[in-house]
This record gives structure tokens, C-alpha cells and sequence, in this order.
């Protein structure tokens, strides 16, 4: 998932867990994506018949409408999309005011259940686990005698490949040399190596634009021969991150070395938003190629003068635009979210009307990515996302140049 759909998803989940019922009547539904949409709106029926008994007037009503609101939905699928999907609905209180809302949401990974739920507020467990990204890393660890390449993720391992060698014990046998023998020997090693080289190489080159990094495990000197003897595709190559101490080499092996990096893994954030800040910092401190502020920042991209564009995850404002119901003047001003006053157009003297409302994140990252401009989202956990939010109003630029005039 990409930053930026990650960064829609929470937000999207933040929304739906402010939604609160008077009863249980807020019904969420999990769609995985190999369920039968028959076989789901003949339960919803059976739910539907079994929601008229509900005592109360308004919760039967609230529950019945739910329903109802959904097999509609259903109506225009014949099956569930790739990942499944995700149907809400019910009567929540937005500004004061109740409504009824039913939402389909198509979650970034498979739906892993199929469940139906009633209660004050939705259920949204499942999704909030997707949250946590999935990040892809590949994973390799050997030795002399067997090789396990793998993949890890997020917290889940995948094993992709495993294999032995044909290296002798270090013991010769009756009759050879011990030049000979280690000169066979170190010939079977390299063959290992170069076999194990390309094992790894075949599983994980399918991965390489989306793998953060490599991580090598396995006694010593065997990681190290084979790290320092460059069997790996070069593109793989520039992505280890790391060689570690590991004991075993089979499917355990990938467990052990995931346990052994964590640290590593950990600092991966950590680093790239260190590096951009770095960067940004430097351009500051020379008055050169930076830029902070949603005012200043948005001018140099509509210039076409950002290179990357850095946004605080943590940053709450919407970017609305009014119009003047008489004289239809259009303003667009920058709110902190849910704290607003409706501007008055000057001319006329009465309060502008909501035309548009969109989360300044998301606006602002559209902008940036239609000039061509990188967009970096960094989180509040490190210091430098700290920093990005405190200190520059959690939004910033690298620019490409300073176009005469706008410095």
C-alpha cells in the first residue's frame, strides 16, 4: 500500500470510529472476497426477519432500515471485489444532526472473515490491523549444507525457496590428499554459492521494487563469503541491509533471523525520515532550496517548483471552499478540522455556502504529484516527523529551483 493509501485509509477509519448508535443498531458487514453474494443477502434476509422482534421501536426501525440499505447495495455486485469488501450502515449523529449512512468500503488487503455485526458503534478491528503496513523485506539464510530464502511481510514470513549443497565434510576421505580435498571442497562451496546466489536472486527479483532491503543470516564465515563474494543479482545486492549470526538455516532459520534484525528493521522509518529531514534542514539553514508553510509551500507548487513535498500524517485541516449564494464569488480558506466559521462575501454582506470540502493532506499531495513532485509522508513517531509537525506547521518542500521573483 502506498503511502498516500495508507494515509486515506486512516483517515477514513478515524471518521467512521467517531459515528456512536443510540442502541445496537450500527451494523457492519465483512465481505471476504471468495464469499457467494447470494448466500450473504439470504442471511441479511433471515437478519431482517429476526430484527422485526426487537423491542424497541426506534432500534427495530434504525436496524430494519440498515438492512434493507445494504441488500440494496448487494443488488449491483455479482461478486465481491478483488479484496472483498466491507458494507456499513446505520443512523449516526454527524454535527448534531442524526442520518442515515451506508458506506462500501474496499479494504488494501483481503477481507480475513466473513461476519456480520451489531452494535453502538462499528466494527472496525479487522481494518485497523491492515494499518499496520505491511512492509516487504527479503530474507535469506545459509550455510554450507542448506539455504532458505524467504519473505517477510509485515509480521508474516513466507518461505519461497529452499535447497542443499553436495559440500563434503570437512573430513577427506581414505586415499585423497588434503590439497586435493580442499581444493574440491572449496569448488563445491563456490558451486553452492552460485547455486543459492541465483535461487535467491529468482524468487526475490519479482519483489525488487517493492522490497525495503535484504537481510542475510548464517554462521560465520559462510554469510560473509557469500555476502563479500557478490552471488546475488546486483540489483539485490545494493539492498542488504545486513549480515546476522543465525543457527539454523531451514524455515526456523528466516524466524530467528527476522528476531535477530529487529533493531534494523526497526530504524528502516526511522532513517529515510532522518534523511529527508536532513536534506530539508540543510536547505533551510543556507536559505536555499526550501520551503515551509501551507501558504508558501502551495505557491511553489502551483510554480511547478517542488521536487519533494513533506506532509505530516498527524496534520487535521480541511481545505474548503465557499460560494456566495447571490453574487456566486468563490473563496477556498484552510480550516482546522471541525472548527469552522462560514466566511461573509464583502459585496453582498451574507454568509458564503460550503461548495467542497477536502482533507488538506490529500489536496495538497494531489497538487504536488500533478507537477510531478515526490510526496513524503512522515510520521510523528521520530523525531525529525516531530520536527516536520512542531516546528514547520507540518508542511514542507524541497524545491527543484526558486523561480525570480518568488523568494
Amino acid at each position: 500500500m502506498s503511502q498516500k493509501m495508507m494515509y486515506e485509509f486512516k483517515r477514513k477509519l478515524e471518521e467512521l470510529e467517531k459515528y456512536k448508535g443510540r442502541g445496537t443498531e450500527l451494523i457492519t458487514l465483512y465481505i471476504p472476497p471468495d464469499k457467494n453474494i447470494a448466500d450473504v443477502s439470504n442471511q441479511l434476509r433471515s437478519e431482517l426477519s429476526q430484527a422485526s422482534n426487537i423491542k424497541s421501536k426506534q432500534t427495530r426501525t434504525n436496524v430494519l432500515a440498515g438492512i434493507e440499505a445494504i441488500l440494496n447495495r448487494l443488488k449491483h455486485f455479482r461478486k465481491p471485489p478483488k479484496n472483498g469488501m466491507v458494507i456499513i450502515s446505520g443512523v449516526v449523529n454527524v454535527n448534531g444532526k442524526e442520518k442515515h449512512i451506508t458506506e462500501i468500503i474496499e479494504p488494501p488487503e483481503p477481507v480475513p472473515l466473513y461476519k456480520y455485526h451489531c452494535d453502538s458503534k462499528f466494527y472496525l478491528d479487522p481494518l485497523k490491523e491492515m494499518l499496520t503496513e505491511k512492509k516487504l523485506y527479503g530474507l535469506l539464510v545459509l550455510d554450507r549444507r542448506e539455504a532458505t530464502v524467504g519473505l517477510l511481510k509485515g509480521k508474516r514470513i513466507e518461505v519461497l525457496d529452499w535447497d542443499t549443497s553436495m559440500v563434503p565434510g570437512k573430513h577427506r576421505q581414505g586415499g585423497q590428499s588434503s590439497v586435493r580435498f580442499e581444493r574440491l571442497r572449496e569448488i563445491a562451496i563456490h558451486e553452492f554459492y552460485k547455486k543459492v546466489g541465483e535461487m535467491a536472486s529468482e524468487a526475490l527479483l519479482p519483489y525488487k521494487d517493492k522490497l525495503v532491503g535484504i537481510l542475510i543470516g548464517g554462521p560465520s564465515p559462510t554469510k560473509e563469503e557469500f555476502y563479500e563474494g557478490e552471488y546475488l543479482h546486483h540489483e539485490l545486492q545494493r539492498k542488504v541491509l545486513g549480515l546476522f549470526d543465525v543457527g539454523y538455516t531451514d524455515e526456523s532459520g528466516l524466524y530467528e533471523l527476522v528476531e535477530k534484525a529487529k533493531d534494523v528493521l526497526q530504524e528502516v522509518d526511522i532513517i529515510r525520515e532522518k534523511n529527508l529531514m536532513q536534506r530539508f534542514l540543510k536547505e533551510v539553514a543556507r536559505d536555499g532550496l526550501a520551503a515551509y508553510g501551507e501558504e508558501e509551500v502551495r505557491r511553489y507548487i502551483e510554480l511547478g517548483a517542488v521536487d519533494t513535498l513533506l506532509l505530516s500524517e498527524d496534520l487535521r485541516y480541511e481545505r474548503v471552499k465557499y460560494r456566495c449564494p447571490k453574487c456566486s464569488k468563490e473563496v477556498e480558506v484552510t480550516v482546522r478540522e471541525g472548527i469552522e466559521k462560514p466566511p461573509f462575501c464583502e459585496e453582498d454582506n451574507i454568509e458564503m455556502e460550503e461548495v467542497e470540502r477536502r482533507d488538506i493532506v490529500l489536496e495538497l499531495s494531489e497538487l504536488a504529484e500533478s507537477t510531478g513532485a515526490k510526496v513524503e509522508f512522515l510520521s510523528t513517531e521520530s523525531d525529525e516527523g516531530e520536527m516536520l509537525y512542531r516546528a514547520f506547521g507540518g508542511i514542507a518542500a524541497i524545491l527543484r529551483f526558486k523561480p525570480e521573483g518568488a523568494q
